[in-house]
């Protein structure tokens, strides 16, 4: 029995990387290592308004609370690649056990009138809905070889601390910027799961942390939201301030989104393990052109309907059209943009009122000296 399941596990990651799994491995179905750190930061408020981890905290605790019997966790990595920028901008010194120290930032240049959509969302379609397709494959590729066994596969939308399971089954290490890294494949993947009530031998996860005495991207946030290595206060983050964040961003952050109008890549950028990570070969996760930089007038002139037929499964149709606007209504006053005053001035009389909000204090922002 333990070698046909050493054979399972095996052929099972063979599948993998034919769906497009860069990275797999066999993660035991136990309590996550880092679970008080989680619950140490949850109490700390650093989740903000991302009440559904508080409301769901002890479901966390074990992955049987996402499937009844369940005794191994099989990780996957899907690669959807780094931007340009992060070539450019990062340190070319990388040595073993030591990530270097990158305090140059990645480059930031974008085109007037344009915002910046973080780099997982500048694909063609959701990555939920191509990962949910490969998971579904390889489900039914499980069950065939183990018939009556229990299998679910998860992306993004289970209690389940996906980056300790990932670190846990060998895929990588957990960063001082939260983000799992791997050698080879840096940041720029997404993690998913496939949860099963048979007992896989586990993979040995490294237990050495390659940061190494660099800083970068502690040191690159634009909004510090890094209050000590390894710890994110999410209150701060440009990624959760743009997406997650449903009402009106705090005053002291309202001019700090520096550019970026849905996510943010900046601890990315500057991770020297991302300056040599291969280009995606997925085709829906190639940026395109309009994505890469978002025309704010356009944004501006959004309507509901608008919004819609332009980013419906898109990773953007999370934000809804509030947030976006909101996002890029801040963005078009901290830059005085001439050619978006007439928007903004429209813009306070929208309907919703956190537009309405955003829209007068950018306004105020061209009489601001």
């Amino acid at each position: 029995m333990v070698v046909w399941m050493v054979t399972i596990a095996e052929k099972l990651k063979q599948q993998a990387g034919q769906l497009g799994f860069v990275l797999s491995g066999v993660a035991p179905a136990a309590e996550p290592g880092r679970l008080e750190a989680f619950h140490a930061w949850l109490d700390a408020g650093y989740a903000g308004q991302m009440k559904y981890l508080h409301e769901h905290r002890q479901a966390y605790s074990h992955p049987r609370n996402v499937l009844d019997g369940c005794r191994s966790i099989f990780m996957l990595a899907m690669p959807y690649g780094p931007a340009e920028s992060t070539r450019r901008g990062a340190s070319s010194h990388i040595e073993e056990g030591d990530g270097g120290d990158s305090r140059r930032g990645a480059s930031s240049h974008i085109e007037e009138g344009t915002a910046k959509v973080a780099r997982y969302a500048q694909g063609s379609a959701d990555y939920h809905d191509v990962i949910h397709g490969r998971l579904k494959r390889l489900r039914l590729w499980l069950l065939d070889q183990s018939p009556g066994a229990v299998v679910r596969g998860v992306v993004d939308t289970a209690p389940l601390l996906e980056r300790e399971l990932a670190e846990a089954a060998g895929l990588g290490w957990i960063g001082k910027n939260t983000l799992l890294l791997n050698r080879r494949w840096g940041s720029y993947f997404f993690l998913a799961a496939l949860l099963t009530d048979l007992e896989l031998p586990a993979d040995v996860a490294d237990d050495k942390n390659f940061c190494g005495t660099c800083t970068a991207c502690l040191d690159a946030c634009p909004t510090a939201a890094f209050p000590s290595p390894f710890v994110l206060d999410a209150r701060r983050c440009i990624s959760y301030l743009t997406i997650e964040h449903r009402e009106a961003i705090e005053p002291e952050l309202q001019s700090q989104l520096a550019g970026w109008v849905f996510g943010c890549d900046v601890c990315q950028q500057v991770c020297p393990w991302n300056r040599r990570v291969p280009p995606g070969s997925e085709p829906e996760f190639t940026p395109r052109d309009d994505l890469v930089q978002l025309d704010i007038l356009a944004v501006l002139d959004l309507s509901d309907e608008g919004f819609r037929q332009r980013f419906r499964r898109t990773p953007l149709w999370r934000a809804k059209r509030r947030g976006l606007l909101r996002n890029a209504i801040l963005i078009a006053g901290t830059r005085r943009m001439p050619q978006a005053r007439a928007a903004l001035v429209r813009l306070c009389d929208d309907e919703e009122e956190l537009l309405r909000d955003a829209a007068k204090w950018a306004v105020g922002q061209y009489e601001v000296a």
